[in-house]
């Protein structure tokens, strides 16, 4: 049958105590909403508190979804720079001086796609005064994180009321066909949202919800052993990647790609389509993902050792014909 619009309430009970337990954010069941995916969840956010003309931070490079949902939503996207000496982790000063009278919402992500940066609960904590401060939604784009292999997840709904913690299942519980994320903010907040998810969406996949209600109330040893799985691939193929003459490949945090730099070797979305081509190998240009992201390109490493030895021996064996 049809579920309530905010999710079957044992589901939001759970993820009451998941939040509280596990990322420090006091909230109850009306302040969430069970959406299709991690996905509706940011389309919910970005539609509920951006008007026309509206302008959203996004990290450059940052995940593909961020500029094209703040576009739908009639608001402008507005790129702040990530950088590969900082780790890729978000400098400060950096979105302090893209701030101005237009700007409405800031979109972090940590874990991050495609960089597998983590942020520090430093860079977290002045991310909220920064919110507060300027009176300015913080959209926590957070479905990676329990895949972390050094430092802790620091979730910003913690240190600040403006934040809208997005979260899901398909990353941490590899539940990405049954498409179920949730989404929790303060309720004015969650209400707006509400008002466009009963429009969209009605109400989430019931099968679903039983299913991440059993995974939050199950055993979760397996998700340290596919953390162990990860980060045997992660050593793997930054290992591989950085013995390609040319090549810098910085060591990721969390999740599961890796952004090596291949600008010694041309443009990133011609070597793409080479190694696509030429190599039978599947990678992202880095500027799918932002301006800043030319040169680099994103691997994942959801994949077996075999298949990423292989991939990365077939890009080497191209290279050395085009050099």
């Amino acid at each position: 049958h049809y579920t309530p619009g905010k999710g079957i309430w044992e589901l939001r009970d759970a993820l009451v105590e998941k939040l509280w337990t596990e990322n420090g954010i006091k909230t109850d069941e009306e302040e969430l909403i069970v959406t299709s995916g991690a996905s509706e969840a940011l389309a919910l956010a970005l539609l509920a508190v951006i008007n026309p003309g509206d302008e959203v931070l996004i990290p450059d490079p940052g995940f593909v979804s961020y500029a094209p949902l703040t576009r739908t939503a009639s608001g402008v996207p507005v790129p702040f720079k990530v950088k590969e000496e900082d780790e890729f982790e978000y400098a400060l000063d950096e979105i302090e001086a893209r701030i101005n009278d237009n700007t409405r919402a800031i979109i972090i992500n940590s874990p991050g796609n495609p960089t597998g940066a983590v942020l520090s609960k430093d860079v977290i904590k002045g991310i909220a005064e920064i919110c507060e401060k300027n009176e300015l939604f913080v959209i926590s784009d957070e479905v990676y994180e329990k895949i972390i292999y050094k430092g802790h997840h620091y979730s910003i709904g913690k240190y600040t009321d403006w934040a809208i913690t997005v979260n899901g299942f398909s990353k941490s519980y590899a539940m990405t066909g049954l498409r179920l994320g949730y989404v929790q903010s303060r309720l004015e907040t969650i209400e707006e949202m509400l008002k466009v998810h009963q429009y969209l969406q009605a109400s989430t996949n019931s099968l679903s919800q039983r299913a991440a209600l059993a995974a939050l109330k199950g055993d979760e040893r397996f998700i340290e052993e596919m953390k162990s799985v990860f980060r045997e691939r992660r050593g793997l193929i930054v290992d591989l990647l950085s013995d390609i003459p040319g090549v810098r490949c910085l060591k990721p945090k969390g999740a599961f790609y890796v952004f090596p730099d291949f600008s010694e070797h041309g443009d990133c979305r011609a070597l793409c389509t080479k190694f696509l081509k030429d190599a039978r190998v599947v990678t992202t240009p880095g500027t799918a993902f932002g301006e800043n992201g030319e040169g680099y390109i994103r691997f994942s490493y959801a994949s077996s050792t075999s298949s990423i030895t292989e991939g990365i021996e077939r890009i080497r064996d191209v290279l050395r014909k085009v050099d």
